[in-house]
């Protein structure tokens, strides 16, 4: 099973979010925090989490960037765990009972895009809002093989 984790490919995350997820959490798309938004709420470092960001399960931060990767069974029962305690936690889910099959059908909604694209794929999310709520598209770029020259220095110390 394939799902992705977050990515940070320069210090952008850390100006743009208010909270910047690390890299290498386990990540969603996360709109359902945008559920009930406005355009009164898309304003400074929370509109760009609007607009671009995913979500890391373990740390609520978020991300520009996501690769696909593998998931084992244990890590993606874990997150099925800590997803719905969040919903609990923070998003006022009146229980883990009530929030473990919310928990699963977003990470299972993330993990069934993450299918169609081979491990290392970047993925990229903007969102906007519209009459019909928060309207998501992906974007994706396939893993390149890097050739030596992009990491070996030639020349001489002379």
């Amino acid at each position: 099973m394939k799902l992705a984790r977050t990515l940070r490919l320069d210090v952008s995350d850390q100006n743009v979010f208010e909270r910047p997820a690390p890299s290498g959490e386990w990540a969603i798309s996360g709109g359902f925090e945008f559920s009930n938004w406005t355009e009164q709420d898309l304003k400074g470092k929370a509109k760009q989490a609007f607009s671009n960001g995913w979500y890391s399960v373990e740390s609520g931060g978020r991300a520009s960037f996501v690769g696909v990767t593998q998931i084992t069974a244990s890590e993606l029962e874990q997150l099925r765990q800590t997803l719905a305690a969040t919903f609990v936690e923070i998003y006022g889910a009146p229980s883990l009972d009530a929030a473990y099959p919310v928990a699963c059908e977003e990470i299972e909604q993330m993990s069934a895009m993450c299918e169609d694209f081979e491990d290392n794929t970047l993925l990229m999310v903007s969102r906007e809002l519209s009459d019909m709520g928060v309207q998501e598209t992906y974007r994706s770029r396939a893993p390149e093989s890097a050739s030596l020259e992009a990491f070996a220095v030639h020349g001489s110390y002379d």
